[in-house]
């Protein structure tokens, strides 16, 4: 297993992301229409429990047109999603707080606050908390594509249980399910 190297990600991910991802064109400040989203907080004050977390949605696809999506997951279970890829989305992780395993491709990191690891689309990968205290890890999909509703869907009645093992399901959001989650002691 390989440990990533800790280096400050965050603003070079961020710079990373096209002004065009976000509705702008280089040089042009960004809009004040969107209010900050603040720590703890959903973009529209909901709460989403998905899986083995509990998620706040930060930015929705609708306020990037479609360029970005991104939530936090807060964990205090042991777990994560099933293997899979995404058709059209890259997803990029960055934990705040805990100890995470993420496999991309064949190769598996162990990440820590302040890490992050970009999935390219079209690649398998699943991610796991393995921490013994409270984990939280910033998650975006670019372009959005369909992963809010999935996420929307996913805590829903009979689709949560359906969200760690029904193909259909990953297929219907442009998802792929390529095997069992990571498993954790």
């Amino acid at each position: 297993m390989r440990k990533m190297e800790r280096r400050p990600f965050l603003g070079a991910a961020i710079a990373g992301f096209p002004y065009a991802l976000l509705g702008q064109s280089p040089g042009t400040p960004m809009s004040s229409r969107i209010p900050p989203v603040l720590s703890g907080d959903d973009r529209l004050g909901e709460h989403h429990t998905i899986g083995v977390s509990s998620t706040n949605f930060k930015v929705l696809t609708r306020d990037t047109g479609g360029g970005l999506f991104v939530m936090e997951h807060t964990h205090r279970k042991k777990g994560g999603p099933p293997r899979h890829l995404h058709h059209t989305e890259d997803e990029w992780f960055f934990p705040l707080e805990g100890q995470y395993i993420v496999e991309v491709g064949s190769e598996r990191y162990e990440v820590k606050a302040g890490d992050s690891i970009l999935a390219p689309k079209g690649t398998p990968h699943a991610w796991a908390f393995v921490g013994d205290t409270p984990g939280r890890m910033i998650i975006a999909f670019a372009p959005a594509g369909k992963m809010e509703a999935f996420f929307r869907d996913a805590e829903k009645g009979a689709s949560a249980s359906a969200y760690s093992n029904d193909p259909e399901v990953f297929r219907k959001y442009g998802l792929e399910l390529v095997g069992p989650p990571i498993k954790v002691g």
